[in-house]
């Protein structure tokens, strides 16, 4: 809405062409924003101006315009444009379809509609992860894309073993895009895979030595292990004086004091505004001496030079986690690696969605493997109890990686998304992991077995004071497979 006036001061001033008011159209289509879309429209002249009633067809029933169209749709711009956001609004839902209808179309569009359909074919398709994205991105030829559109290309390329493909997209991106540590990953694997060493290296250097997954990936391309780095001296009295003098964290204890968690959890972030590193690890190290797992993590992430990864990466409940681990089999650094990703250790967390506890169970799962396992007199209530619900949690990741393959990337991604499509986001050949988690469709999922994985390598190395390696970890996952799984109601 903020972006209103400004649109329309420049229409006013006869700034806005109607290209750029179709580009923006686009955008939103792309977006799924079609009612917006619709106001981005009015600021065409009315003789330039999409029929009202035409526009609500292609947005409600966009193969039904295709078939209603007049004859004569080529002959205008606003004509030929409501075909190709038609054709968007197949794609969303049938990449194949809208291909075969592009197909029937294009030699009445002109190059820029036809290739911008051909795009958001791919588009979709690649978030479907059929195999013919790339070739439908390829039919684009020079349409430009939204930054979506261009990751989904190079994904898409990823999956298809297509290096060439990799390196010329992320060549076009815009350079701030370009310039997101996973992209600057892949080029310099695409780089690799040409046998261009010393520039992939270089790109690597870039992101090498963060704490997170591709800068580890960064890390064991260049040769070296990931290693936990030398911890800071702990902090002083007179340090840890401060700490619990300040005003603002005074207040934050005592609203965690009064279960006051959301006003507590504001107080203390607004009070780390400005610390130096000595005073975010000696704020931390007060947080895990009252037990607030969370907010000892989220202080001792921010430190730029001087790090406590024991406090980065607390393991506590050791008495119940480690255990059950064991007795499933579990390798404890990983159950860990999600555990701190499901709940930051907050023993009451609640999702938006109804997930509860350590390692955030939903009702349904949770009743579900409480009846597998046998546990007895198991009711809702019993959830957030710290025993019961790292029994039920591990117990469901034992499950869940007998069906997938004993592959802990699969089972990460089942824990979040469900196991149906962790299955299905398999592909026809075997796929890095890296590659695996990098193609999940969904935001969410992605980023969470990214952080899931990469965590799991610093537990270890904190557990076994031994280096780990996220590639060994990250392994291939599988082809997909038609077999049914073992549980096929498995949640």
């Amino acid at each position: 809405e903020a972006c209103r006036p400004v649109l329309e001061a420049l229409i006013r001033d006869n700034r806005v062409t109607a290209d750029d008011v179709w580009t923006r159209a686009r955008r939103q289509f792309e977006a799924n924003r079609t009612g917006n879309a619709r106001n981005t429209l009015g600021a065409l002249p009315a003789s330039q101006t999409p029929d009202a009633k035409a526009l609500d067809l292609v947005i409600s029933s966009p193969m039904g315009y295709l078939a209603r169209q007049p004859g004569n749709w080529q002959t205008t711009r606003a004509g030929r444009e409501l075909a190709a956001l038609a054709i968007q609004r197949i794609a969303a839902n049938d990449p194949r379809a809208a291909a075969n209808e592009l197909e029937k179309l294009q030699g009445r569009m002109q190059e820029s509609e036809r290739q911008w359909a051909w795009s958001q074919i791919g588009l979709q398709a690649a978030k479907k992860h059929y195999p013919e994205a790339v070739a439908w991105f390829a039919q684009a030829g020079s349409a430009p894309l939204s930054d979506e559109g261009y990751q989904w290309k190079v994904r898409a390329a990823l999956r298809a073993h297509d290096w060439s493909m990799v390196l010329a997209t992320i060549s076009e991106m815009p350079p701030t895009l370009a310039a997101q540590p996973e992209w600057v990953y892949w080029l310099g694997r695409a780089y690799k895979a040409g046998g261009l060493t010393s520039e992939a290296d270089a790109l690597f250097e870039k992101i090498a030595g963060q704490a997170n997954f591709y800068g580890n990936l960064a890390d064991e391309e260049l040769g070296r292990k990931i290693i936990v780095p030398p911890k800071a001296k702990a902090p002083t009295a007179e340090e840890q004086k401060a700490a619990r003098d300040n005003p603002g964290i005074r207040r934050a204890m005592a609203f965690f004091r009064l279960d006051m968690r959301t006003e507590a959890v504001k107080e203390w972030n607004w009070s780390l505004r400005g610390m130096d590193d000595r005073e975010l690890l000696a704020a931390a190290d007060l947080a895990r001496r009252n037990q607030i797992w969370d907010r000892a993590i989220n202080t001792a992430d921010r430190t730029k030079n001087e790090h406590d990864f024991t406090l980065r990466f607390l393991a506590p409940y050791g008495e119940q986690v480690r255990p059950a681990a064991q007795n499933q089999s579990l390798d404890d650094a990983w159950v860990y690696g999600l555990m701190r990703q499901e709940s930051r250790f907050i023993t009451g967390a609640k999702s938006n969605v109804g997930a509860s506890g350590l390692m955030q169970l939903m009702p349904a799962t949770a009743k579900w493997v409480a009846k597998k396992i046998g546990l007895k007199d198991y009711n809702h209530g019993r959830v957030n109890d710290t025993e019961v619900n790292v029994l039920l949690g591990t117990s469901y990741m034992r499950l869940v990686m007998e069906n997938l393959d004993n592959h802990p990337v699969l089972t990460s991604a089942a824990y979040n998304a469900g196991p149906g499509r962790a299955k299905k986001w398999r592909g026809d050949q075997a796929l890095e992991g890296a590659i695996y988690a990098e193609t999940i469709p969904f935001n969410e999922t992605r980023d969470y077995v990214k952080k899931v994985m990469s965590n799991s390598v610093y537990y270890s190395a904190i557990f076994t004071g031994r280096p780990d390696s996220l590639k060994a970890r990250l392994g291939v996952v599988g082809a997909r497979s038609a077999d049914a799984p073992k549980d096929a109601d498995l949640p």
